[in-house]
């Protein structure tokens, strides 16, 4: 009898899947900087972790998946569980960057100096320079000590220093009866590169961290002082806003008076070179006001999601160099996206395919005299946004425009809010966000009429985010159509944004607090029902996140049932595989130079699948506490293309993992064949389009030489 539990713990499956990231960082047989950019993510993605999950364990405030905490497991060894998880995923870590990637770096010609002090004549002059010219403006040195307390900004990168005032008598034992004194030093984060270059030499590339350039200089800071030792410290805070209350008072007012409490929210962990001695660790744990459990020992070099950006003086060579995205040629044809929609449905795969698109479907909509109106739903739009100037564009021009903005958006809050006055000012229509609820749904809708009569109306509806930057790096789906079910369904859901007092009624979507989980109950109960019979019960759901018990429980009992289960999840997956009650159920995870995060519901039918597409994972705050929409696939080749890359990712037998019963990422076997699913789907598309597509020969050419499955 199995001791596992019948549900993985929320973030002890999400530690899972960002070790997985790191296992990407680890294989050899991607080029150095590819490398080096998956340990950014990692680091990233952990800073956010601690920031917002582990917040919420550590000062009680209950977690909104509070109820996945395993059986008989109290908040705190849940926290005591994922330091001691990160811990060892930290020493892999600095395995991968200090043994194998700076090492690669230095045989092709580049020294990232670290713990040392350049020894030639021409790097000691140049640190010496660089920091009176271009570092010493920014920095504001801080004597601290025992007794009082300091505040320490959130996620910003410091020096600790420990020092003592300097004595003119040279008696060793007075020198060493002097009382030590403490410092901070603040780095700067945007005006200077964490990565200073150095003159080249001997054929080779030369960089310093600012860490280390200021830390050479520390007595130019402190002429009155003698320096002991430097050590980098970091702290991260809550980022929780911390309005309970989003029924009362202007929730927007509400939302920016708070986004500032962020920068002053309660620490959440503490991170500091190891290296330090415990004296020393304890003076700062006392003026910052830190408690045990906040602290983390970690390496000499923090806040290593900066290594996003750091330099290749070697590019193109030991960088990934992806292909530009596909242009349809049956798109490409029409000079109108609204006549490629009207002869049929359009789905595009984004980065595989191009996000333009989606501005020209916009942009067309902004000119076309018959456009009444554009409804628009913003969560999370780049900055300096193409999608937010064509609506712009589209209110200037006398359409009707009506944005509805989530600024609950985490982390996105402050962008959103300057879009929405910058959109507001220009004559657009803003509906902020509901009390209690966070729309997530991603969908456009272009309502035109002439003379009164209202005439075929468009929509856009999508997996991702109107964001034409984050479209090239995330696997996404955009579907458009004019048919009259989906304009009507839309139309019904933005009245309900402007009034929440009407019940809307949907047709052909499903819309969560209305009818969708309702609904995927009935999907499951049909392919149980199948399976019973003696047919072939099938699901296959693709998501970033499951963790919705009563869901889970669903596939456990068709599980139980005979159907067979596949589920492609990339992040947090709370069911347990390989038990009696998930025997048929299979668990992929895909990771890859693009972030899978497009959403799918594939329920077999017997033979006859249909297919949904969706904003929703299941997650508890998808399910429960956002506004999401899934809707069915109709058309024949809409569906075929949706089946076709599904089928490589089942297939993917080189980025792919299992889930498997203790939480580890199993990798699958190549077997003759090797199947890279991204890099698969890529030429598939590729290989689809006619060969006289100019725009295209970039990418055909890309793939000439590569075989992926």
């Amino acid at each position: 009898m199995s001791n596992l539990p019948k549900y993985f713990n929320r973030d002890i499956s999400w530690l899972s899947f960002n070790y997985r990231v790191l296992e990407e960082a680890a294989d050899n047989s991607l080029p150095l900087y590819e490398r080096l950019k998956f340990l950014a993510i990692y680091t990233s993605n952990l800073d956010e972790f601690y920031k917002v999950r582990v917040s919420e364990y550590k000062y009680n405030i209950s977690p909104d998946d509070s109820t996945d905490v395993m059986p008989g497991r109290a908040s705190v060894r849940v926290l005591h569980e994922i330091n001691s998880i990160v811990d060892k995923q930290l020493k892999d870590f600095n395995k991968i960057f200090y043994s194998e990637i700076l090492a690669g770096l230095y045989n092709e010609g580049l020294k990232l100096y670290q713990n040392e002090r350049p020894s030639q004549p021409e790097h000691q002059s140049f640190i010496r320079d660089y920091f009176y010219q271009e570092v010493i403006p920014y920095l504001q040195p801080v004597l601290i000590s025992k007794g009082t307390r300091f505040f320490l900004r959130d996620n910003r990168l410091y020096l600790a220093v420990k020092l003592y005032r300097k004595k003119k008598s040279s008696d060793p034992e007075k020198l060493r009866k002097r009382r030590p004194r403490y410092a901070l030093v603040m780095l700067p984060d945007k005006d200077i590169s964490r990565f200073i270059r150095l003159p080249d030499l001997e054929g080779m590339y030369h960089y310093i961290f600012l860490d280390d350039l200021v830390r050479f200089n520390l007595q130019e800071l402190f002429p009155g002082y003698d320096i002991d030792s430097s050590y980098s410290i970091k702290l991260l805070r809550d980022a929780d806003l911390g309005i309970r209350d989003e029924f009362s008072g202007d929730l927007v007012e509400k939302i920016r008076k708070n986004i500032g409490r962020r920068k002053v929210g309660d620490p959440t962990i503490f991170l500091y070179d190891g290296t330090m001695p415990p004296k020393f660790l304890n003076v700062l744990k006392e003026v910052f006001g830190l408690f045990k459990d906040d602290l983390m020992a970690a390496e000499r070099y923090l806040s290593f999601d900066d290594f996003f950006d750091f330099p290749n003086p070697f590019a193109p060579r030991l960088q990934l160099n992806r292909p530009a995205p596909v242009h349809p040629y049956d798109l490409e044809k029409y000079g109108s996206m609204f006549a490629a929609v009207k002869k049929r449905e359009r789905l595009l795969h984004y980065p595989y395919q191009s996000f333009d698109y989606v501005l020209k479907f916009l942009n067309e909509a902004s000119q076309d005299p018959k456009v009444e109106e554009i409804k628009v739903t913003q969560y999370r739009v780049a900055s300096n946004s193409a999608v937010v100037n064509s609506l712009i564009s589209a209110a200037r021009n006398g359409k009707r425009v009506t944005v509805f903005v989530e600024v609950k958006a985490r982390f996105d809050e402050q962008n959103n809010l300057n879009t929405a006055q910058l959109m507001e000012d220009a004559g657009v229509r803003i509906i902020y966000s509901l009390p209690g609820l966070k729309v997530h749904a991603k969908m456009a809708l272009v309502i035109r009429r002439a003379g009164g009569v209202r005439k075929r109306s468009y929509a856009y509806l999508s997996t991702g985010n109107f964001n034409e930057k984050t479209a090239r790096l995330y696997a996404d789906y955009g579907y458009f159509t004019c048919k009259d079910e989906y304009i009507y369904d839309l139309e019904n859901l933005f009245n309900y944004f402007e009034d929440q007092s009407v019940t809307p009624d949907f047709n052909k979507i499903l819309v969560t607090q209305f009818n969708l989980k309702k609904e995927i109950v009935k999907f499951i109960d049909r392919e149980i029902e199948i399976a019973k019979s003696g047919g072939e019960g099938y699901i296959l759901l693709k998501m970033n996140g499951i963790q919705t018990k009563s869901l889970i429980n669903k596939l456990y009992e068709a599980s139980e049932a005979g159907v067979k289960i596949d589920l492609i999840v990339r992040g947090i997956c709370c069911v347990v595989p390989q038990q009696p009650f998930s025997k048929n159920i299979r668990i992929i995870r895909i990771v890859d130079s693009y972030l899978e995060h497009a959403r799918l519901w594939v329920f077999g039918n017997n033979g006859d699948p249909f297919i949904y597409m969706t904003s929703a994972d299941w997650m508890n705050r998808n399910i429960n506490r956002r506004i999401e929409i899934a809707f069915p696939l109709e058309s024949e080749k809409v569906i075929c293309d949706v089946l076709d890359v599904l089928n490589l990712q089942l297939r993917d037998n080189v980025k792919a993992s299992y889930i498997t019963k203790d939480l580890s990422n199993k990798r699958i076997k190549a077997g003759d064949r090797k199947v890279r699913s991204q890099w698969a789907t890529f030429k598939m598309l590729v290989d689809r389009e006619p060969d006289n597509v100019a725009l295209n020969k970039a990418t055909k050419h890309y793939f000439s030489d590569k075989v992926y499955s």
